[in-house]
């Protein structure tokens, strides 16, 4: 496949401190669409299930679903990518989000809206990976951990809209409304990218020889397989936790504790306000004694906060301690972006990320399923609990797979 001129005139004579800014603008923006849309999605729910008469699991088919089209969407736009332009991919990905995403409004039923949700989850799966190397490829090593970590704190801004926003915006222009206005920040990012250029890195390195396909890089020798071992590992336990407490956790509260709408969403709110804060941490702390550490240390910090939380009963002890087991179940989001770009040349830098995150979220979609047949056999508590085998295994995979990278130049 032949590259294409990937300068865009408008920026194409920027300064490096500008196109930096504007590659973090562009990549906050498009992942806190990501977050936005599948927070509203689980909030949504129980409304779409009852209007179109879904079943339990036809409606945790809905996010799994969209999950596995994100893994779809993160390979190919990946690849696509590291072929034809970061940008480009950008902008053709959040086209498929906005159309299908406002054909959902008008879904007759559930085969119908299951189509919608999966092709939308196509167009999502390439925001992470290629925004995160967009950032990689922009900013100095020395501020490489920190800036990926703001790209992962666009989508607690996202989430954080959508905790906010829905309580009082649902009742008032139902589900179907919801995703007409889901189509808007898609919109308004489609448009912010039409000002953005290619890394420079990425320019100079369309001009050399390709010396292997991109995916086939990620397993180029035994080293290599190893650590994308290690990343897939750790990815698929970041969302499997993170999908299987955000999705069910307002549904837990209301039933358990008898928590409205309008309280669940500030539960929601305080954990990620809690997870944004660990994130932000997180990439200042890569930068500082290392990924390896950092990861580490969160991957310890979650062990105890899973089983903590699953001993909490009183609403204010929900509250708090959501915000503090946030912190480190989802603060290892800021390290990504700076751990895959580090472990791979550039020609295969963003279908690495694509790829070995989109694994590991396909793998994490599960975990609402998994999450929620626990719970109706043991009860929600241990089902949180249980959890905490998960990081005990991330923690393994970092020692053993995971290789220290801070400060190295990208190839």
């Amino acid at each position: 496949m032949t590259s294409y001129d990937v300068r865009t005139p408008a920026s194409a004579h920027a300064s490096p401190q500008h196109t930096a800014r504007r590659a973090l603008i562009a990549s906050v923006t498009g992942y806190a669409l990501d977050g936005f849309d599948l927070l509203i999605l689980g909030f949504m729910l129980p409304a779409i299930s009852a209007d179109l008469h879904l079943s339990a699991a036809q409606g945790g088919a809905l996010v799994t679903w969209t999950l596995i089209g994100a893994v779809i969407g993160g390979v190919v736009f990946g690849v696509l990518s590291d072929y034809v332009g970061r940008v480009r991919m950008l902008s053709v990905s959040i086209l498929v989000f906005a159309i299908f995403t406002g054909l959902c409004a008008f879904a007759r039923g559930y085969t119908d809206l299951l189509a919608y949700r999966t092709i939308a989850g196509i167009g999502l799966g390439g925001e992470f990976g290629i925004g995160m190397t967009l950032v990689a490829e922009s900013w100095p090593a020395s501020h490489r951990a920190r800036a990926s970590s703001y790209v992962g704190l666009g989508w607690q801004a996202g989430v954080l809209a959508a905790a906010l926003v829905t309580p009082w915006a649902l009742p008032v222009i139902g589900w179907r409304g919801m995703f007409i206005v889901g189509v808007t920040p898609a919109l308004a990012s489609f448009w912010m990218r039409k000002r953005l250029s290619e890394p420079a890195m990425f320019v100079e390195r369309t001009r050399e020889p390709r010396r292997a396909m991109p995916i086939a890089e990620l397993f180029s020798s035994a080293a290599a397989t190893r650590t994308s071992l290690g990343i897939a590992i750790l990815c698929a336990v970041q969302n499997f936790g993170y999908y299987g407490v955000m999705i069910w956790m307002p549904s837990y509260l209301t039933h358990a504790f008898g928590y409205s709408l309008t309280r669940s969403g500030l539960w929601t709110a305080v954990t990620v306000l809690g997870m944004a804060a660990g994130i932000g941490l997180f990439g200042a702390l890569a930068d500082r004694i290392g990924r390896k550490p950092a990861f580490i240390a969160y991957q310890l910090g979650a062990v105890v906060m899973v089983v903590v939380y699953a001993n909490l009963s009183s609403p204010l002890g929900l509250l708090v301690g959501g915000a503090i087991m946030g912190l480190f179940v989802n603060g290892m989001l800021g390290g990504y972006g700076a751990l895959i770009s580090e472990c791979y040349p550039t020609h295969a830098r963003a279908t690495a990320q694509n790829v070995l995150f989109n694994v590991g979220r396909a793998i994490g979609g599960f975990g609402p399923l998994v999450t929620g047949v626990l719970a109706a056999r043991y009860g929600f508590a241990w089902a949180i609990a249980m959890l905490a085998i998960l990081y005990v295994v991330d923690m393994i995979a970092t020692l053993v797979l995971i290789p220290e990278r801070r400060g190295a130049a990208l190839d």
